[in-house]
């Protein structure tokens, strides 16, 4: 395949821009200057008409918008690649591409560590309602007004998705006296890598975790696994953490659950409609929130950044993209 060809990055680089500038060697590099969805429909049957790659971002979505049905049939025939930064892709109707003949790719393992460190924080954070103790100081209230709280040290960790992220999960939570820890996955992974967690029933895991940890991408199958019908089956208290996506919570179900007292508290990196949150969350002391920072790390970042890098020089070199989405796996 020709080493040359046309990358859009639509968004910025803002770390790997010497691996930025050194892609320049195999492919021209173009800037999106479009201001809107509607203009970029136009320029893609205008000055980006001879496009092979994209790089997406999530930022750049805001002037894209999805890269959905409409914008997968306005692209290109010369279009062979869609990068994206990021583990998580439900930005991109990754069906019409494929259906187009462009391959995609995301970032999954160089998320995984930060990832997973946030992970534990809000583990840690919610079980022990350091939150709460963090607000009620500034407030001069020291340690009096908030409640004492549980140890993860005997209790039962379930982790929603045993990817690599719930893999980073599960070895760093490990060390912290959790009776056993359990995982669900659509199919039971190997003795590898399970390692010490315990597949169940998704059921199951509901019913016997202490601690609820949603490690699991967004798609059809996944937005609102976590509804009332799944909290009705957990344990009374029980607490849930979600780094993955907010739509694979019924944010309300959530509300009501933490109201009632099923769910003793949450520990959130990201919501349903963020950067809007559920102002009942938003306004619960008792529950421990971050601005979707699981990722937000220079580190992580870069690697992020070079990663997407890497799987555009490889298309554009071999014909194939590295780190390409499972639901392409065995199509090109």
């Amino acid at each position: 395949m020709s080493t040359r060809g046309k990358v859009l990055l639509i968004g910025s680089i803002v770390h790997a821009t010497k691996e930025w500038a050194s892609l320049g060697n195999v492919a021209e590099l173009v800037e999106l200057t479009s201001k809107n969805r509607a203009e970029f429909l136009k320029d893609l049957k205008g000055k980006y008409s001879d496009i092979t790659a994209i790089y997406s971002t999530f930022q750049g979505s805001s002037i894209t918008g999805r890269l959905d049905k409409e914008l997968a049939e306005a692209c290109p025939s010369t279009l062979k690649f869609v990068s994206h930064n990021g583990a998580g892709y439900d930005l991109i109707d990754v069906q019409h591409f494929t259906e187009r003949g462009v391959q995609v790719s995301h970032t999954p393992s160089a998320v995984d560590a930060a990832t997973a460190d946030t992970n534990i924080y809000l583990i840690l954070g919610a079980l022990r309602n350091f939150g709460k103790g963090a607000i009620e100081l500034r407030k001069g209230n020291w340690v009096k007004t908030t409640e004492e709280a549980h140890d993860p040290e005997g209790k039962v960790l379930g982790i929603l998705g045993l990817g690599g992220i719930g893999r980073a999960v599960r070895d760093r939570a490990s060390v912290f006296g959790f009776s056993k820890i359990l995982y669900h996955n659509r199919t039971q992974l190997s003795p590898e890598l399970e390692g010490n967690a315990q597949y169940v029933s998704f059921d199951e895991l509901l019913k016997q975790s202490d601690v609820l940890s949603l490690n699991l991408p967004l798609n059809a199958h996944t937005r609102h696994i976590i509804n009332k019908e799944a909290i009705d089956k957990c344990k009374d208290g029980v607490v849930i953490v979600n780094t993955a996506r907010g739509a694979v919570v019924d944010e309300q179900a959530l509300v009501d659950g933490l109201k009632s007292g099923k769910i003793s508290t949450v520990g959130l990196d990201v919501f349903e409609n963020e950067p809007t949150i559920h102002p009942e969350l938003l306004n619960n002391e008792d529950v421990l929130l971050l601005p979707h920072m699981g990722t937000h790390s220079i580190e992580t970042r870069k690697l992020m950044e070079a990663t997407v890098i890497e799987n555009i020089r490889s298309g554009l070199e071999t014909g194939k993209l590295i780190n390409i989405v499972p639901e392409q796996k065995g199509k090109f």
